[in-house]
Order: C-alpha cells, then sequence, then structure tokens
C-alpha cells in the first residue's frame, strides 16, 4: 500500500520504520533521563565497613521525601557540639515500619546506630535509633 503526502509517495514498510527508530529513540532518551535516579540509591558515599554510634538531642526532624532527616547536637570528646545530620528512609517507608512524623521530636535525646560517611563528616546513615527509655525503632523494612 501506498500513502500520498505532499505529493510522495510513503510505503507502509518505510512508515513501520520510522515508528520503530521512533520508539527506539525514545526508550533510549528515558533510559538517559533516568539514569541519575537510579545511581542516587547507592551507598558508595559511607562507610560500611564499620558501624558508627551517635548519640544527641534532636534539633529538628524533616519528614519529607527522599529522605527523612534528623539534625542533632552531639557533645564531641573535646566537649564542643557538633551538627549531625542522620539520614533515613522515605517517609513512605518509615510509616509502614511504625513511625510518623511525630516519632521524633526536638529536645529528644536519642542514639543512633549506622553508618558514617566516607571523610569523616557529621552525617550519618542509621539502622536503629534508641530513647533512654529503651525504645528502639528500625527505619529499615524487616523481611
Amino acid at each position: 500500500m501506498v500513502l500520498h503526502k505532499d505529493g510522495f509517495e510513503i510505503s507502509r514498510g518505510t512508515q513501520m520504520k520510522n515508528k520503530f527508530l521512533a520508539l527506539l529513540l525514545g526508550a533510549a532518551g528515558l533510559l538517559v533521563v533516568s539514569r541519575p535516579a537510579l545511581a542516587h540509591h547507592g551507598r558508595s558515599n559511607y562507610d560500611v565497613t564499620s558501624t558508627a554510634t551517635v548519640k544527641g538531642v534532636v534539633t529538628e526532624f524533616e519528614w519529607t521525601n527522599p529522605h527523612a532527616l534528623i539534625h542533632l547536637d552531639v557533645t564531641g570528646e573535646n566537649g564542643n557540639v557538633e551538627k549531625w545530620i542522620a539520614e533515613t528512609n522515605s517517609p513512605n517507608t518509615l510509616t509502614r515500619q511504625g513511625w510518623s512524623k511525630n516519632t521524633v521530636k526536638v529536645g529528644d535525646e536519642v542514639t543512633l546506630v549506622g553508618h558514617r560517611v566516607k571523610g569523616g563528616g557529621y552525617y550519618i546513615n542509621f539502622s536503629k535509633i534508641t530513647w533512654p527509655d529503651g525504645r528502639v525503632l528500625t527505619p529499615a523494612v524487616q523481611n
């Protein structure tokens, strides 16, 4: 079958090849655009060869995507106050673990266990949080 467009004859085979090429280019473009999103979820920026424990007072709890954050003041070995940030899972994942936006409150004294960022910065990805009354929560989905 031959179609006429502006006086030109275009065969059905050519139309199919053009549609396939457009689909292929669209899929390749989608992969290029989505690549940074896949790279985001790596743990290469954390020292997973050792576990760190941080104890401090909560100054802010950010219940936001893509990761909830706990800001806390930690008194260092030298007596100076260090401003730490503790990263955890998304609010959606935390909710399935029994958390809410009110689980952690400003003024709470907490102990966090997790992996510290490489390079020694005051940043940790934690896997367990403990309050002085003995309450313990984990941010990860348990199997």
